[in-house]
């Protein structure tokens, strides 16, 4: 690695199965971490509205904290994990993750909403740690072809803690005295810090292997695969993945952080109470977790991008229609918004990451962050409904799905043109394994006849690398000095 001794290391495809059963499950659970935090945010904002007297618009800087993070610390998080490895940045993650909750408590003893703004910040860098991480791994956990579907199921279990916070919202922060104090709130964030102290000291104990940059990119190249051997400023697919990320958890955040809102405006027919609200918040979230486990079945069989691009055309009619319509047709668009919003992040994620080689710890860390999309749009949703209504408000997120249409559409034209249009899913290391063997005994103007060079090439340039024992950065300086690390 740059900067320091190269982590000895494996790829996803090395691993046995028990290893690769241990090192998924365990970090899967680190989905339920900012699961729980985001669904507790939410409501959060209408809590705080009532408590400290203020806006909609001044609620959202919770948002702007929490979210803001993921564009400072992304990068950090990223280089870090480049040098020390998966295992050590999931314990700075985890580490100031249970800093930020534990200090949730002063805050809420002494009323002061700048402080849990700050403190909701130091979550928002830890959580964008444990992201780079996590999304990362499981991606390359395994066979491309199903990196979305792992990182959907994995994803899945955000969705599980997601609804449990409005759940614990209606029970312990809108009913009785709760409703006009801030004592469940220290309580149930002292939980938060009890869990992550609880999952670091699990990752202490728990072997992590440790999967590299380099063995995936030994593993593209054994197959002809050489997309990482353009600098990272050119991997445009990345790049333009970064724009639809931070559009798409922009609209996503944004419907979220107004339901409550939403709901118990009476205007349009709605007129929910707060606790009425809030359980129905956790319905939509409990609708989204479904879809993204109906999403893992799908994308086992459908290509990623063309079934993100049908999921941006629901998000964008359905956000219009929550928008407009009144009464049960405007819940009933909300929640199908809920459901076709569930496989979008992961998908964009994979999409935007897919054979980095070299470069997927950097790349992951340009995709995580778009989460920092999360800071501003609900600043101008809560601007424009606090200028009109909540309800109209809703065509500020149409806009982050109409972006995120545009990067799925334009990926399914790019492979259309490249390979032929296809719905079915594909993995191109296989089926490049397969020309390679097929071309091996044949003519040299058979297709693909030309990838066996290119392996060969691959493996000598490996083999000049080992022999040099060089630092990381300096072997691929020396393979090609046109190309760089971005």
């Amino acid at each position: 690695m740059a900067g320091g001794a190269p982590i000895v290391g494996v790829s996803g495809s090395e691993l046995g199965r028990r290893q690769w059963a241990i090192a998924f499950s365990l970090v899967s659970t680190l989905f339920f971490t900012w699961g729980f935090a985001y669904g507790l945010l939410d409501v959060l904002n209408k809590h705080f509205q009532v408590i400290f007297g203020i806006t909609k618009t001044q609620s959202t800087l919770l948002q702007l904290a929490y979210f803001g993070a993921y564009l400072v610390f992304s990068p950090f998080a990223g280089l870090f994990m480049r040098r020390y490895g998966y295992k050590k940045g999931i314990h700075l993650g985890l580490s100031l993750y249970t800093i930020g909750a534990a200090f949730y408590w002063p805050c809420a003893k002494y009323e002061v909403y700048g402080g849990f703004v700050a403190c909701t910040f130091v979550i928002g860098c830890g959580l964008s740690a444990l992201e780079v991480a996590a999304n990362s791994y499981i991606t390359v956990l395994g066979s491309p072809k199903y990196a979305a579907a792992r990182l959907n199921f994995s994803q899945g279990w955000q969705g599980v803690a997601s609804f449990s916070g409005p759940l614990i919202a209606s029970r312990w922060f809108f009913t009785g005295k709760n409703a006009t104090s801030l004592d469940t709130v220290q309580y149930v964030y002292l939980a938060v810090a009890c869990l992550g102290i609880t999952l670091n000291v699990l990752f202490y104990f728990t072997y992590l292997p440790e999967i590299t940059e380099e063995k995936l990119a030994e593993e593209m190249r054994g197959v002809g695969i050489m997309s990482d051997a353009e600098p990272f400023h050119k991997q445009y697919r990345t790049i333009f993945g970064f724009i639809a990320q931070f559009c798409y958890v922009g609209a996503q955040v944004a419907v979220a952080s107004f339901v409550v809102n939403y709901l118990t405006e009476g205007e349009f027919g709605l007129n929910k109470t707060d606790s009425q609200a809030s359980n129905m918040f956790s319905y939509c979230q409990i609708t989204f977790t479904v879809g993204r486990f109906v999403g893992v079945v799908l994308l086992n069989f459908i290509d990623p991008a063309a079934l993100l691009t049908f999921y941006a055309i629901c998000c964008t009619v359905f956000c219009i229609g929550t928008a407009t319509a009144t009464g049960v047709a405007g819940i009933a668009c909300l929640y199908c918004l809920f459901f076709f919003e569930s496989i979008c992040y992961p998908v964009i994620f994979t999409l935007g990451t897919k054979n980095l080689g070299v470069h997927t710890k950097k790349g992951s860390a340009l995709i995580v962050m778009g989460v920092a999309g999360g800071a501003w749009y609900p600043s101008a949703q809560g601007a424009l409904a606090d200028r009109t209504s909540t309800h109209h408000s809703y065509l500020v997120p149409m806009t982050g799905f109409i972006v995120m249409l545009v990067y799925a559409a334009g990926i399914v034209i790019t492979q259309g043109n490249r390979d032929g249009f296809r719905i079915s899913n594909v993995d191109e290391i296989q089926k490049k394994r397969a020309s390679i063997v097929s071309a091996g005994s044949g003519k040299g103007d058979l297709p693909g006849a030309n990838l066996p060079s290119a392996v060969e090439t691959a493996e000598r340039t490996s083999k000049e690398k080992d022999s040099a024992n060089l630092p990381i950065a300096e072997q691929l300086d020396s393979r090609n000095s046109s190309t760089s690390l971005g």
